[in-house]
């Protein structure tokens, strides 16, 4: 039995899913991570890491984004691609989650709603 094919193209996508604001990291993804990076592990968790609101998950730090407000820290923001991506977390190794990316179906209704096959759509309004 084969799988489900995907019904989504992450190719021209502004990375949405790389602006959820809590990217989480096992102990595994933070082994992954220093060994892709080259760095020890302390170093690694100390510089791209922070625990989350209640203090007792590590996450992957943030920056400012002009599209989502912030992403991942390893989003390179001019081509929208992950700059670790061999090295990159399971959570987002496994995103979506189904077959159907939901960010993917909401830009491709507005591309076609607007005859703009090459506008972003963005979740962030800055004042």
């Amino acid at each position: 039995m084969s799988s489900p094919k995907t019904r989504y193209n992450c190719e021209r996508c502004p990375a949405y899913c790389c602006s959820y604001p809590v990217i989480e990291l096992t102990k595994k993804d933070l082994r992954r991570l220093a060994k892709h990076l080259g760095l020890s592990l302390k170093r690694t968790v100390k510089k791209f890491t922070e625990l989350d609101d209640e203090g007792k998950t590590r996450i992957m730090r943030h920056r400012r984004d002009e599209h989502f407000g912030s992403v991942c820290r390893f989003l390179d923001r001019e081509t929208r691609s992950c700059t670790i991506y061999e090295g990159r977390p399971e959570i987002c190794r496994d995103f979506p989650g189904t077959v159907r990316c939901g960010y993917y179906e909401f830009l491709k209704f507005e591309r076609y709603l607007l005859k703009d096959p090459d506008h972003v759509a963005t979740t962030y309004n800055q004042p």
